[in-house]
């Protein structure tokens, strides 16, 4: 699995990015169009890599500063025709398929942490279904709220934000959690209390309810199930395995619990809304906990791995 990385820099630079790529082990190719960026003024680097190395290069180039007086852009070729090229990835430790680029897993989480509109749009949605599930006994309907909640990404990026120490990035997931679940509850418990006068649902609804009884049990197997779940996105997340996501959603009950917390208190039933608000802590709780072990298990295999020695 080989990427493709474009560097434009200032020309003070170029010639040490050009040396330190030269030197590195990963590289399979190497190009250089001088005076060819404009913004910034400065040339045009194109390195061919395979995707396990490409972390530790990015961490060098960080380190010289390119980011900031330049620009990198990674794109992965469809196709790519070199027998150096795959003499190298035999050559780098690791395999592509698990390869971690940290940049562009911590650039996708800082777009899921933010409080955004569609981020909002989504949980009030999610929560909206755990109430219409919960009123009328139907797990499909709650299994869907869990599909659709968008919690997971703030979690995962506040879980990231520790172990990195970005405290930006704690900032945004922490309000959007924050924010977030109260205001979707509010929406969920207002529109509870509006529909109740019109009879769409029986006032004894909670006590039928023997399909979603799971949400406000909350014991060990909930805190199990939450560190199991917030691992496998973890996994999913760094590993570019998106599609895993939506088993791990179906596995947690973090938005069922706060869509339950809230109808519960509209009918009148506060130890089932207090259950499953204890639920809610011990979800969000677990997936951060298990994110932040998961970050550094990788960290400890990345400070680890050493290239091969060229043959």
């Amino acid at each position: 699995m080989t990427i493709q990385l474009r560097i434009a820099a200032p020309e003070s630079l170029s010639d040490s990015i050009v040396r330190e790529c030269r030197s590195f082990a990963g590289t399979a190719g190497l190009s250089v169009s001088s005076g060819a960026s404009l913004i910034p003024a400065g040339d045009v680097i194109t390195v061919l890599i395979p995707r396990e190395a490409a972390d530790r290069l990015l961490q060098r180039l960080h380190a010289m500063g390119v980011p900031e007086l330049g620009a990198v852009t990674i794109t992965e070729p469809e196709l790519v025709l070199s027998k150096r090229a795959d003499k190298v990835e035999k050559r780098v430790p690791g395999e592509g398929v698990d390869a971690v680029i940290w940049d562009e897993v911590e650039g996708s989480l800082g777009e899921d942490s933010r409080l955004s509109w569609s981020y909002l749009v989504f949980l009030i949605i999610a929560l909206q279904l755990a109430g219409i599930g919960i009123v009328t006994n139907s797990t499909i309907a709650v299994v869907g709220a869990m599909v659709v909640g968008p919690e997971f990404g703030p979690l995962a990026a506040l879980a990231m934000g520790l172990i990195e120490r970005r405290m930006t990035l704690v900032r945004n997931a922490a309000v959007a959690l924050a924010l977030g679940f109260p205001l979707a509850m509010l929406v969920t418990a207002a529109a509870t209390w509006i529909s109740r006068p019109w009879g769409i649902y029986s006032s004894d609804a909670l006590s039928q309810g023997s399909a979603v009884e799971f949400i406000y049990h909350p014991g060990p197997y909930s805190f199990i199930v939450a560190v199991l779940a917030g691992a496998a996105g973890m996994m999913s997340l760094i590993g570019r395995k998106s599609s895993a996501l939506v088993g791990v959603f179906i596995s947690v009950t973090t938005v069922p619990a706060a869509g339950f917390a809230a109808v519960a208190l509209v009918l009148g039933d506060a130890p089932k809304a207090g259950a499953s608000a204890i639920q809610l802590a011990l979800n969000l709780a677990g997936i951060v906990i298990s994110g932040i072990v998961v970050l550094l298990f990788h960290r400890f295999v990345r400070a680890h791995k050493t290239p091969r020695s060229p043959k």
